[in-house]
């Protein structure tokens, strides 16, 4: 039956090494069911329930994909988008989760139409590939800021705007020298190629944190008692759809567009899945089943869910069908009984999991031409302002304006396309109009 129905030799697999490359990718990704609910409680969402969405929604969309495209990917909710919607939108700007739940509706659903279509396609092209690496890029560098500040090496100054915090003080030290032995750790393991080894590093984290030298003052670790009543169908469409929100759910949408284009191409190249001409098979299928994430995830209460590049690991390990990402899914579902261990894993353990998977995303950074300033600049401007205003969609759309402006006042318009053109004019009138910078 599974011969059948996932190709298996076709593929040149079959039943155990499918399975055994489901197991890997799990292992690879399973931090994100202990470090979303500990990002998203930042945003006032409640812990449990977001443990609870994060293993259910993770689990049906990879099964999704796995029934619907053939292909060895599994989703979950991607890293960077809910530190935007936590610490940016909610925590930064006041606005109410459930509101946020509401823009990450509307952008999927956005992308489930535009994705019915060629558009995405045409948008995707449109965008200079400097502006997709720099904005791979500068949200790694907010995530391991992020990072930093919850392992206690940094804090805000009244002058310095951040500065190094009193590391000598009792109350600040314990949490660095945790953070510190997690991430050299988590490091040694990923040097090693020892699978789940951000994982391991945040149950070490987890472990160490139950010694009182390392126990966090004001941080209460208990077993959960996890519920989806508190995040279940609680999204506000009705709040998301105002003016001065437009940009922050096209912030949503652009980079949950062009994370799943990169990771999806990322992974099709490695499982050697491009043809002669270079196309993706059944690629609509794929672009559908992720597209179902940001909308399934809304409902049940959690941020965007995604494809993973983490499942990578199960493609090294022979993945090659959908029974790989259905394997995965179901490890997820299974992982719902483990749930309430989320209560006792503390902030400071996932610090260093922000860390690393912030230095994962500054790769793309060599593949921009910092010798042409007309494509640097711009690249640049989007990179730092990320973590120097605390926001992603800041970033991005300082980025495109930056870009639009300096290629036509340099010589280079004609470079630029129709439809960065139309970008650029949005965010010009948005600066202009938007109560969020009137504030």
């Amino acid at each position: 039956m599974f011969d059948k129905f996932f190709k298996l030799k076709e593929n040149n697999t079959n039943v155990k090494v499918e399975i055994l490359a489901g197991i890997t990718t799990f292992m690879t990704m399973a931090y994100i069911i202990a470090a979303n609910p500990l990002i998203l409680q930042a945003a006032g969402m409640n812990k449990g329930a977001v443990t609870l969405a994060t293993c259910i929604v993770s689990g049906l969309i990879s099964i999704a994909m796995g029934l619907l495209s053939n292909y060895p990917i599994a989703l979950a909710p991607g890293m960077g988008l809910n530190v935007f919607f936590a610490y940016s939108i909610c925590a930064g700007m006041g606005i109410d989760w459930r509101i946020g739940l509401g823009f990450f509706f509307i952008e999927g659903v956005i992308i489930v139409i535009i994705t019915l279509t060629k558009l995405r396609e045409i948008i995707i092209d449109s965008i200079p590939f400097t502006l997709k690496c720099a904005v791979s890029v500068g949200i790694g560098l907010f995530l391991a800021f992020i990072g930093f500040e919850q392992a206690g090496l940094i804090t805000k100054d009244a002058v310095t705007f951040v500065k190094i915090s009193p590391i000598a003080r009792p109350d600040i030290y314990p949490k660095i020298i945790l953070a510190g032995i997690v991430l050299l750790i988590t490091t040694i393991l990923l040097v090693k190629k020892i699978r789940g080894a951000i994982l391991i590093g945040i149950l070490l984290g987890t472990i160490l944190s139950f010694i009182p030298f390392f126990r966090t003052k004001g941080e209460i670790l208990q077993l959960l008692r996890p519920s989806l009543t508190p995040t279940l169908f609680q999204l506000n469409i009705i709040g998301a759809l105002q003016w001065s929100f437009i940009t922050l759910i096209f912030t949503l949408l652009f980079v949950d567009f062009f994370d799943t284009a990169g990771t999806v191409i990322g992974l099709a190249v490695k499982a050697k899945f491009i043809d002669e001409k270079g196309h993706i098979p059944r690629i609509g299928r794929v672009l559908f089943a992720d597209s179902l994430g940001p909308v399934l995830g809304a409902l049940v209460g959690t941020s965007t869910v995604t494809s993973y590049i983490e499942s990578a690991a199960g493609i090294e390990e022979g993945g090659r069908t959908g029974l790989t990402a259905v394997t995965t899914g179901i490890l997820f579902l299974i992982a719902i009984f483990a749930a309430p261990l989320v209560g006792f894993i503390p902030s400071v353990a996932i610090a260093p999991a922000l860390i690393i998977v912030g230095i994962m995303m500054m790769e793309s950074v060599i593949k921009i031409d910092f010798a042409d300033y007309s494509e640097a600049v711009p690249a640049f401007i989007t990179i730092a302002s990320m973590p120097f205003t605390y926001s992603i969609s800041n970033g991005i759309s300082l980025g495109f304006f930056s870009y639009v402006l300096i290629k036509l006042f340099s010589g280079k318009g004609k470079e630029v396309s129709v439809i960065m053109y139309i970008l650029a004019a949005f965010f010009l009138i948005f600066f202009i109009a938007s109560p969020v910078f009137r504030q």
